[in-house]
């Protein structure tokens, strides 16, 4: 037998109006501590685990360390990754990105990206901050995957340390 609580929604929304101006009230009058940091200048605390905006590692004479294989193109979901391979001048080196662009609104951050990448050139970073005034701002291109400000050079690729890879007995 229905109740007349499941016949009637304005039951409902009562209640939910109850609870919300309780929080409104509690808020109000300083009962509750405010679940509110003072952004920008107090700075949430993510997990380790936490993904944020891509950067691209370079080698230690400077040079991009992609190789333009396509795999993080190919497992992105999103397929917010474009990247036009070119001929390199280095000779001992294949290929490399000419054109190397995330577009950061379509992207998921899910780091499949990173997962499928080789050669540790492509890695989820703990940038955040994403405020732009034009859309097109959004897709970003190599010089901004590289050398923005907050990498402060710690963009370097581990697969490209040969002292760090640990070799097997």
């Amino acid at each position: 037998m229905a109740t007349l609580e499941s016949k009637s929604y304005v039951i409902g929304i009562f209640k939910g109006l109850m609870i919300t101006g309780g929080h409104f009230i509690k808020n109000l009058l300083g009962i509750t501590k405010r679940p509110t940091i003072m952004y920008p200048e107090q700075k949430r605390k993510y997990s380790q685990k936490f993904m944020g905006t891509h950067v691209l590692t370079k080698k230690h004479n400077g040079e991009i360390a992609c190789t333009s294989c396509m795999l993080c193109a190919t497992a992105c979901p999103a397929e917010c990754i474009h990247i036009v391979a070119a001929e390199s001048p280095n000779p001992q080196v294949e290929k490399y990105p000419a054109i190397y662009e995330i577009d950061l609104l379509r992207c998921v951050f899910c780091g499949y990206c990173e997962d499928a990448c080789p050669v540790d050139a492509v890695r989820m970073g703990r940038d955040y901050e994403m405020a732009e005034l034009a859309e097109r701002n959004f897709v970003v291109g190599i010089d901004f995957l590289m050398n923005r400000p907050s990498l402060q050079g710690k963009n370097i690729s581990v697969f490209h340390e040969p002292k760090k890879i640990t070799k097997s007995a």
